[in-house]
């Protein structure tokens, strides 16, 4: 599905400009990519279903409805999405907060393993 295909390379673009912005310690912008990456993968799976949602709320709470609580994919990455979320808030709209390297650092090791295991994922219902 030409759709599916284009969130994925979306999401390689975006695992990149996050792995980039953390080597210029540009924290925020990593998290805010590392994000966006999880977030295009979890539209994919969705679509797989037939499914779409109309917020990041929406993608997010369906991503668990549809692919966390009847376990098909771990809980651990209904997590994960939901916690990138949270760090992308403070990552573009915070003031007086900011995202430590640290924390960059830990997301971007969370949106590989997630994005891999989305790929995974989304290989095995071609």
């Amino acid at each position: 599905m030409k759709e599916v295909r284009d969130l994925i390379d979306k999401t390689e673009k975006f695992m990149i400009t996050a792995e980039k912005a953390l080597g210029i310690e540009d924290y925020d912008s990593c998290v805010s990519r590392c994000y966006y990456a999880m977030f295009f993968m979890a539209e994919a799976a969705l679509l797989t279903q037939g499914l779409t949602a109309h917020s990041h709320k929406g993608v997010i709470s369906k991503f668990g409805e549809h692919f966390i609580k009847p376990k098909i994919l771990e809980r651990e990455l209904g997590k994960a999405l939901n916690d990138a979320y949270d760090k992308r808030i403070i990552g573009d709209y915070g003031v007086g907060f900011t995202v430590t390297k640290e924390q960059a650092k830990d997301l971007l090791e969370t949106a590989r393993d997630f994005v891999g295991k989305l790929k995974d994922f989304l290989r095995k219902q071609e």
